[in-house]
């Protein structure tokens, strides 16, 4: 073989080897600006948190692996609407920010997740000692309940939490009931049924939905069609 052929098959061979690395590299950037970007669109523009699928999918592996320090809170922004009609939507969403970004950083700071569940509700799953469970939960409530300035406007939000810990519910419930428990806990703590610090009880994690929902929430009432 020529020598000049021999020198043009090499540099041909050099060519590709590097291109191939290049190649891998973009592939592997671009599917990594993909993932960014559905991480982005998961999450709530207001907040910044991510939403129900992923608070769920966090409590159903430590449900597997961490069930006797595996809580879940709920907690429920009160007044929300009384804050929309007197001063606006804008104030509202000032409001659900400003609980959205102390939540997250609570739960973050303690090695949890914390997620927007949809309107004035958020949830939180985290690890803690079960004798930690009150002093925990006042000092979220108490953080949560700081005043928000909105242009001038001091808003005082007051909030609701109900916490679930795995460790007071049978060992066959899983993220489902203990996000029920939750659930149930912040309604009875919003009520006025139950104290601020209510904790979850079997039967709360076991209550019956109406239409898919927790008795109480706009829509049980309706009939099944």
């Amino acid at each position: 073989m020529p020598a000049t052929t021999v020198l043009r098959s090499r540099s041909r061979t050099l060519i590709i080897a590097a291109t191939v690395p290049l190649a891998l590299a973009a592939l592997l950037a671009d599917g990594m600006r993909v993932r960014r970007q559905l991480d982005a669109a998961r999450k709530d523009p207001l907040t910044g948190l991510p939403g129900r699928d992923a608070l769920t999918d966090r409590t159903k592996r430590l449900a597997r692996t961490h069930r006797e320090q595996l809580h879940v809170l709920i907690a429920d922004a009160d007044g929300l609407k009384t804050v929309n009609d007197s001063l606006g939507h804008a104030a509202g969403d000032a409001l659900i920010a400003a609980i959205g970004h102390r939540i997250g950083a609570w739960a973050a700071a303690r090695g949890g997740l914390a997620a927007r569940l949809g309107g004035d509700e958020f949830g939180a799953v985290l690890l803690l000692p079960p004798t930690a469970t009150l002093r925990e939960t006042a000092a979220l409530r108490e953080e949560l309940e700081q005043p928000v300035d909105h242009n001038g406007h001091i808003l005082r939000p007051a909030v609701s939490i109900g916490t679930a810990r795995a460790v007071d519910l049978p060992d066959a419930a899983g993220a489902s009931r203990l996000l029920r428990g939750a659930d149930m806990a912040m309604y009875r703590v919003k009520t006025g049924e139950q104290p601020h610090g209510y904790l979850a009880t079997r039967h709360d994690a076991y209550t019956p939905t109406v239409h898919g929902r927790r008795p109480g929430r706009p829509g049980t009432h309706l009939p099944v069609g």
